[in-house]
């Protein structure tokens, strides 16, 4: 059950567990108040009653009490109800247990044509039992009124006794179930702004992951390589530094430039990322605009990022780490999106890592291709050089899963 449900069952009175039909202790508590006068009023009619019908008085007046408690029923079977105050009409008794029943059984959930039925039998029998009453106690009398004021009472009454409440009845039965409706929709609007919720909280959710990884991607990128290149040029410097003083002062410029150029681009992101975060404010987000903030922080990164015109330096700073490199480029030259060119530097960045970490020494071939729509990269090393000191570089793991988020991201292979 909904919080809206709740609410209102709590507010109309429900017992937790009930009693018998009833939901409500007020509603059992009318229906007996009901029963009461409508037995004590039988009661009183049935004297009158057993007096016409020749029979002792207190058996009218148990015949009242039995048919006028009935009305108890009037929730549980209303139609059982209606039945018993016609069945009784001729015996002049239980007018409050007609009007409540009628109400009753048209408020209810009674087909309209039943309904419809048992009031026709309720109006016929108050005509018949009105006209013969009248016949019989002016029948007599010499300024006799005729049948037409007969028959004008007769209707009167039947339409006075039977329309009002059934009229009622169906009024309060129309809106009762407009009430329902209007509730159910409530609850169910209710349900799916939850699920809503729930959904944009997903998304949120989904979007915070894919920054977070393309940021550590990233700062993966950045950090490895350039840190690879900054500890080989210090193992260089270590050796050539009591034989070639001059070349570890060279390769001592280039860790300084090298450590200068991390810098740079670590603060490039953090203020990317500080400029994200001073731009959140406290108000409603369309629930549509989760996925394209995280694509347009993702295009935003790749037109700040380095592009294909930068692989020779890239290059050059490996082979001025040691590295035999080749770089051979196929096809004319042409400018691709920014995240394909960024994807594509980095990918050679990250193989040039791994051969620095896994290969040192080891001579290595960096080809790129330009294929109309198409770009391809491939890079190859041969055998490490056993000459050559391993740098001890530390690997997490991380780089060829990056690699390949970064291309399957793009649909390439």
């Amino acid at each position: 059950m909904t919080v809206t449900g709740a609410q209102h069952h709590d507010a109309a009175g429900l017992t937790s567990r009930g009693w018998w039909w009833w939901e409500r202790r007020r509603s059992a508590v009318l229906d007996v108040g009901l029963g009461v006068v409508s037995a004590f009023e039988c009661a009183l009619e049935g004297v009158s009653f057993a007096g016409q019908a020749g029979v002792p008085a207190p058996v009218g007046v148990v015949f009242g009490l039995v048919a006028g408690a009935s009305l108890v029923l009037r929730r549980r079977w209303p139609i059982a109800v209606v039945l018993v105050s016609i069945a009784i009409t001729p015996a002049q008794m239980g007018y409050l247990m007609g009007l409540v029943g009628l109400y009753t059984l048209a408020a209810s959930e009674v087909p309209r044509r039943l309904t419809g039925v048992l009031a026709t039998m309720s109006l016929v029998g108050t005509f018949i039992v009105t006209s013969v009453r009248l016949r019989h106690g002016v029948g007599t009398d010499a300024d006799d009124p005729g049948a037409v004021f007969v028959v004008l009472v007769s209707v009167f009454m039947s339409l006075g006794l039977t329309a009002p409440p059934v009229l009622y009845g169906l009024y309060i039965g129309a809106r009762r179930r407009l009430m329902e409706s209007l509730r159910e929709r409530a609850d169910s609007l209710e349900r799916e702004l939850v699920l809503l919720a729930d959904r944009a909280e997903e998304r949120a959710e989904w979007a915070r992951t894919e920054e977070r990884t393309r940021i550590a991607r990233e700062m993966h990128d950045v950090v490895a390589h350039r840190v690879s290149l900054m500890v080989v040029h210090a193992a260089a410097i270590q050796a050539v530094a009591p034989k070639d003083p001059a070349k570890a002062s060279k390769n001592a410029a280039l860790v300084g430039d090298m450590g200068r150029q991390a810098l740079t681009e670590l603060r490039e992101m953090l203020g990317v990322l500080r400029a994200g975060e001073a731009a959140k404010a406290p108000v409603a987000v369309p629930l549509a605009a989760v996925r394209d903030a995280a694509a347009a922080a993702a295009a935003s990164a790749g037109e700040d990022g380095p592009c294909l015109d930068e692989l020779e330096t890239l290059v050059g700073q490996s082979r001025s780490a040691g590295m035999t490199v080749e770089f051979v480029v196929e096809g004319a030259v042409r400018n691709y999106h920014a995240l394909v060119e960024q994807t594509a530097y980095r990918v050679v960045q990250e193989a040039l890592t791994n051969v620095h970490k896994h290969a040192a020494g080891a001579k290595t071939w960096v080809r790129l291709a330009y294929r109309g729509s198409e770009v391809a990269m491939q890079v190859e090393n041969g055998p490490s050089d056993a000459g050559v000191a391993d740098a001890g570089l530390p690997s997490g793991g991380n780089g060829l899963v990056g690699m390949r988020e970064r291309v399957t991201a793009l649909g390439g292979v």
